[in-house]
Order: C-alpha cells, then sequence, then structure tokens
C-alpha cells in the first residue's frame, strides 16, 4: 500500500520505517525543509531509528521523505502523528487541523485515516471528521476509513519497540476498526481493538494520567522525606518487595525525579481536566493535583541545589552548574530540528528547561551536556552553553545535575571526576553524589 505519515518525529518516524520494512510504499511528510532534508541524507533525529536502519529505505526507495503537499496524493493509508501542545493550558491541535486539510484533499474512497496524536476523547470524530468530509466531499465510515490508534513509546528503551509494544487500535464503524486493525497488525505483534475512537482516546489519557499521578506522590514523599531526614529510595526498595500491586511498586515505575518529564507526561494528562471542565464543567482534580506537584519539582531542585552550595560556600551566582541529559526531558524529535529543546508551548516547563532558565536567573553559568550537544542552540536559554560531559567538564562545575537516565552518561565518569553531584535519577554512586 502507499502510506503516508504526517509528522515525523518520535512517534512517526519509527512508524513510517516500520511501515516501509514490511513492505509498504512510505512518504512522511513535514513541511518543515530543514527536517526532509536531514531525513533525505540519512540522518535521523529519533534515538529509536538509527542512521543505519533508516538508510537501506532510502537508497530503495520504500520511504521518502517529503515536504510538498503534492507527494500525498494517492495515499492507501495516512496517519496523523503530529504533536498537540498545550498554549495557555488548552491543547494546541492547529498542525492536527493542518493535517487534515492537507488529507482531505487526496481522500479518496476506500482509504484510511488515522488519528495517533493524543488528544482529548472525542477528537478523532468531533474534529478529525468533519475536516477531512468537508474537504473531500466524502463520508467517514460510508466512503473512507476512520480511526484512531493512540501513540505508545518507550524513547530510549532497547526492549521496548513499536513492534513489540501492544498498539490500541480503534475505528469509526466496524470497515474502519478491521482496516485500522489490518494495517497495524502488519506492524505490531499485537493490535488491542477497542469499541470507539474516543475510549481509544481515553486509554490513552488514562496511562499518562496513571504515570502522572503515581509520579507526582513519589515526588511530593521525596521532599517531605528530606526535610524529615529519611531516605525515600531505601523505602522504595522495601516496598517493591511488595507483591500485591497491579504492576511493579519500584524503579523505573516509580522513582522520585525533577519533575514530569519525557515528551509525553508534561503535556497530555492536562487534557483530561480540560476536558472535563468543557465537557461536564467539572474539575478533574486528582490530575490537576499531579500536575501541580510535578510541576513543583524543578523549583525544589533548584532549591537543594542552592542548599547544597551553600554548604561548600560557594553561592549559586558565579557558580558553574552543568545539567547532565536536558534531551530526554523536552519532546525529542518534535521541533522540527533535533528536539534538543523542543519548541512545544508549555512542554517549556519540562524540568531540565526550567531548571536551567532558574539557574541562569540566580546568576549561575548553566552548561548542558545530552546525547547531542550543540544542536538546537536557538532553543534553549541564551544563557546557556551546550558541552559535552567531558572528565574535565565535570571536574571544572562547582555542581552536576543529573537530570535523565540516558545511557550515554558514565556514571563512573561522573563519580570519580565531579566535585558535587545533586543525582535526581540514582544513577552513580560515590562520596560526593547527593540523591534528590
Amino acid at each position: 500500500m502507499r502510506v503516508v505519515v504526517t509528522g515525523p518525529g518520535r512517534v512517526g518516524l519509527p512508524l513510517a520505517v516500520r511501515a516501509a520494512e514490511v513492505g509498504h510504499r512510505v512518504v512522511g511528510y513535514d513541511p518543515d525543509g530543514h527536517r526532509v532534508e536531514r531525513l533525505t541524507a540519512g540522518g535521523s533525529h529519533v534515538e529509536d531509528v538509527p542512521a543505519a536502519r533508516l538508510r537501506p529505505l532510502l537508497a530503495s526507495g520504500a520511504y521518502r521523505p517529503s515536504a510538498d503537499p503534492a507527494d500525498v496524493e494517492g495515499f492507501d493509508v495516512a496517519v496523523i502523528t503530529v504533536p498537540a501542545p498545550l498554549r495557555d493550558g488548552a491543547p494546541d491541535l492547529s498542525r492536527v487541523e493542518a493535517a487534515a486539510v492537507l488529507l482531505a484533499r487526496h481522500l479518496r474512497p476506500g482509504a484510511t485515516v488515522v488519528l495517533e496524536t493524543t488528544a482529548y476523547p472525542g477528537t478523532t470524530e468531533e474534529l478529525l471528521a468533519p475536516l477531512l468530509e468537508e474537504g473531500s466531499g466524502l463520508t467517514a465510515g460510508r466512503d473512507f476509513h476512520l480511526g484512531c490508534s493512540p501513540e505508545r513509546t518507550g524513547p530510549g528503551d532497547p526492549a521496548r519497540r513499536l513492534e513489540n509494544t501492544p498498539k490500541v487500535v480503534s475505528g469509526v464503524g466496524p470497515a474502519a476498526l478491521a482496516a485500522v486493525d489490518g494495517f497495524y497488525r502488519q506492524l505490531v505483534e499485537r493490535t488491542v481493538p477497542v469499541s470507539s475512537c474516543r475510549q481509544a482516546e481515553l486509554t490513552r489519557l488514562l496511562e499518562c494520567g496513571f504515570r502522572q499521578v503515581n509520579t507526582a506522590l513519589v515526588n511530593e514523599l521525596a521532599m517531605f522525606a528530606h526535610d524529615l531526614g529519611l531516605d525515600l529510595r531505601e523505602a522504595i526498595d522495601a516496598a517493591a518487595t511488595e507483591p500485591f500491586g497491579p504492576e511493579p511498586f519500584g524503579p523505573p515505575r516509580l522513582t522520585p525525579g525533577p519533575g514530569a518529564d519525557g515528551p509525553c507526561l508534561p503535556i497530555d494528562p492536562a487534557y483530561l481536566p480540560w476536558r472535563a471542565e468543557r465537557a461536564l464543567g467539572q474539575s478533574f482534580r486528582l490530575v490537576e493535583l499531579a500536575n501541580e506537584v510535578n510541576g513543583r519539582m524543578p523549583d525544589y531542585v533548584v532549591r537543594r541545589l542552592a542548599a547544597a552550595l551553600e554548604e561548600r560556600r560557594r553561592p549559586v551566582r558565579g557558580a558553574r552548574v552543568l545539567l547532565l541529559g536536558p534531551a530526554d526531558a523536552c519532546g525529542a524529535g518534535d521541533c522540527g530540528r533535533c528536539g534538543d529543546f523542543a519548541d512545544l508551548g508549555d512542554s517549556w516547563a519540562t524540568p531540565a528547561i526550567r531548571i536551567a532558565e532558574l539557574l541562569v536567573r540566580a546568576g549561575a553559568e548553566v552548561r548542558v551536556a545530552g546525547p547531542r550537544p550543540g544542536c538546537c542552540p536557538d532553543g534553549r536559554p541564551a544563557a546557556v552553553t551546550a558541552v559535552r560531559a567531558t572528565p574535565r567538564e565535570l571536574a571544572g562545575a562547582d555542581a552536576v545535575v543529573l537530570l535523565s537516565d540516558h545511557a550515554d552518561h558514565d556514571d563512573r565518569a561522573v563519580a570519580r571526576h565531579a566535585r558535587y553531584v545533586l543525582d535526581c535519577r540514582r544513577r552513580p554512586a560515590g562520596a560526593a553524589v547527593e540523591v534528590l
């Protein structure tokens, strides 16, 4: 089949590559010419798709990046994977709408359109369907198939790939569900059909909300435990031996950190309270409170860091602070360049960016070292310098803050060379390491 994937970011690129690998002819459409040029040259901006996997598909023509809207024509299946950030607390679905308008111009009878972008329950049928119908003159469920299969990604987890992650699928009517299910069964080991697109959309928000609430629980406990002189990590290890919970009660699921990080948690759970307020006139207090708790964690990290520096007779103003790992906390791949500091509205409130901004305001000399240092110089705060975490850089910092679990960080080098480490991820061990 001829497959179009709109938005080749952290969700769309692995999907497009997988579809090409199983034999489809795939166009990865993105209006960002810069990213299209990079992909065409074989450069991948998504960790789960190494260049060695991408280049053979480019050479064979099975996968073709394009910024030309005309290349969308003639699709059998189109999948929308564009980001939907928050703007002033409300979901910004303008990129979903733009994709729908484009696809509608090329929609043919019998074709299938699938929404993977995370959004509120009702987005597929209330927003996407009318746009496709108006632009094509066709009717969803009668002339073309429309469905929702929410994104599920685990960036950087080598054991969890698109192929072995169960895929929730849905459709507007039985025929659409069969078409959507049939497409994804070629790509993944297991599909999970649900009764409607609204159910699929709710499933995604439940997954994100569950993680957000549990993250908030341990983050708030981390603050209280420290003030009480208790070791929350020891308590987590002990609690992990309890066998009755619905899932593991321990690392990596239940571990405090610098806030709600990753490309989803800072954004997706907010759709739940937003939708509840507008559809029902009711608040969704549990998720709202979780968002609030996690949103305070970057400020808490900076306070802990300032206190540690003061104990070492080094004020924050003028101190050199090295942040390790911000790329994993900023929606990698969706900024149209490399994703290190993605311009996704409220995703700028993710821990790394917020911590960097607070430290800059306090007068610190802030440096960041991530998997792709030096990328997106226009995306990070102007006073922040991108570096590599060399022994010299580690030793030259007054404080090192470990913000992510990225495998590229050498824990032994951090513990050996850094004078002081605030570890937000329970990674290195050593006399100079303080655990959040």
